[in-house]
Formats: structure tokens, sequence, C-alpha cells
């Protein structure tokens, strides 16, 4: 789509001609038509011809010409078409006279309600972010807006799922303080790990160092399995600290936490070190000041700090 999606972009020009010829062929034909079967009248004293075909028995159907009121209604709506497919789109990429499209439309009706939105919340933008999320009626509004653009990844309540962080536990992996809350739905971010099978010697290589990322964390593992890692954990130790802690302004995860996105198992660490992983979250910045300042000060409410 061209400029707010106003106007359709077809892939060839051939589309555009081959829908406005199929909607200009169709009203003429049914024009032809309408015209060619009532300009006959019948004469006078002349009686309609019966249609051989019979109902019932011996109810007959005359070939009367239609009623001039129907006739009427018609050629009323080819006109109506014709006059509306030079007003509105209709015919290819044609925009039509008004260059009305539904896209802009609700463009602007957005911008009403946006604008409506701002003034009634803009004085939230002169408190920081702890006093808004002690602000019940900000709280209410900010839970809306979560369910409407956050909920579909980070669940109704917050709690998130695979691929998807957990908002109301204490870890984050972009920092949790409320300029960083705040950053992250403004901007976004990506992450990526790389692929690391061979840098550790292939799967058995990435079990040693799973389990030593276990013990990093002081969850169950091998240890014989945890010391073969160690040295070999020295490939993610750029990345993740020779403690496992990570880097928040990097966002490179806490590898010790409770939180890993992808989970904290043996088979879900090793698949993280065989396939590397790829995540992020896409920026919120159209969403406008206002409404990221309640929905920051929302998520800062959920988060168990």
């Amino acid at each position: 789509m061209i400029e707010g999606y106003a106007v359709p972009d077809f892939i060839s020009e051939f589309w555009h001609y081959y829908i406005a010829a199929l909607t200009i062929g169709g009203i003429l034909f049914t024009l032809y038509i309408l015209v060619s079967q009532t300009t006959r009248k019948l004469a006078p004293g002349e009686q309609a011809e019966i249609l051989e075909h019979t109902f019932d028995g011996d109810l007959q159907e005359y070939n009367n010409p239609l009623p001039r009121w129907w006739l009427y209604l018609f050629y009323f709506l080819i006109a109506f078409s014709v006059l509306y497919l030079i007003l509105y789109p209709g015919l290819g990429k044609f925009s039509g006279v008004w260059n009305w499209s539904s896209a802009t439309q609700w463009q602007d009706e957005k911008a009403r309600v946006d604008a409506e939105f701002d003034k009634r919340f803009k004085p939230y933008l002169q408190m920081d972010l702890q006093a808004v999320a002690a602000d019940p009626k900000a709280m209410e509004s900010g839970k809306r807006l979560f369910l409407t653009y956050c909920s579909q990844c980070h669940g109704s309540g917050g709690e998130g799922s695979r691929d998807f962080p957990n908002l109301t536990d204490n870890e984050w992996l972009w920092g949790g303080e409320p300029e960083r809350i705040k950053a992250s739905i403004t901007n976004g971010f990506t992450a990526e790990m790389p692929a690391l099978g061979d840098a550790v010697g292939g799967e058995q290589g990435a079990r040693e160092v799973a389990h030593y990322v276990l013990s990093l964390g002081g969850r169950p593992h091998d240890p014989a399995l945890a010391a073969a890692g160690k040295e070999k954990y020295a490939v993610c130790a750029g990345c993740h600290g020779e403690d496992g802690k990570g880097n928040a302004d990097a966002g490179f995860p806490n590898l010790t936490d409770e939180a890993s996105r992808f989970g904290n198992t043996e088979a879900a660490i090793v698949e993280s070190i065989l396939k590397g992983r790829v995540g992020g979250m896409p920026s919120q910045a159209h969403l406008g000041e206002t409404k990221i300042h309640l929905l920051a000060a929302y998520v800062l409410s959920l988060s168990k700090r």
C-alpha cells in the first residue's frame, strides 16, 4: 500500500486495468441487457405473448413488459453505481474524486480518539512512573491498554509464556528500572544468540556446557559434565559473563535466575546452544508518549519489586 494505505499498490499495471475493465464492462453489459429486453411495446389491441410453460395445469404466464417503476429503479441503480465509482475507489487503483479510503477514515478517527485520550491523561506525564503506578484511575486505564496492546504476547496477567517474558517477576532482560521499562516499550529491542554447536564440540559439548550453566544457577546438574563444560563455557562468557549473570545494558540474559524465556532444563539449554535463539520486541512508539507512560507504569505495577 502507498501513503497511509490510501491507494492499492498493485504488483502490475495489468491488474488495475483488469479490475477497471471488468467493473465498467459489467455495468455496460447490464445496461445493454436492460435496454435490449425492455424497448418493445405492445401495439394497440395486441395481446401479450403467452409463454409455453404453465403452472398447476392451467396457470399461464404472459410476456408483458416490466412495470415502469421497476425499470426506473434499475436505471437509477446503474446511475448510482457510476456516480459512486467517480467519487469513491472501485476502479483498480483509481482513488475516486473524493480520495476516500477506509484506511484514511480509520486513521482520522484514531487521531481524534488519541487526541482526546492525550488531553484526558496528559497530566500523568508530569508524574514519575512510581506515582502513576500507585494511582488507581491511571492503572485502570493502563490495564485496558495492556490488554489491548500487550496481552497477546505477555498474557492477560503479564505472566508471559514460552518465548515471551514474564512481566510479574523481578527478573528483567533489559533492566526493570522505570525508565528502562519505558525505553523498552518505546524503542523495542532485538536479541540474537548464534548457534554455538561447533564452538563447544557438538551435542556432547553442548550437554557439558548446559550442566555447567545449571551449576551456575545452583540447579540440579551432573558435576562431571559441569566440570567438563567449564572450559568450553568460555565461548559464552563474553556475553553472559564468567558468573553467568549476563548484562542488562546489552540485553544478555542472566543464566543463573529462573526467568529463562526458553526453559532452564538441560534439553532447553542444549537446544539454545546448538541452534541459537532469535527474539525481541517490536517498538511501540506509534502508541504515543501518553499511552506508553501509562503502559510502563502498569507493567511496573505488575513487577514484584
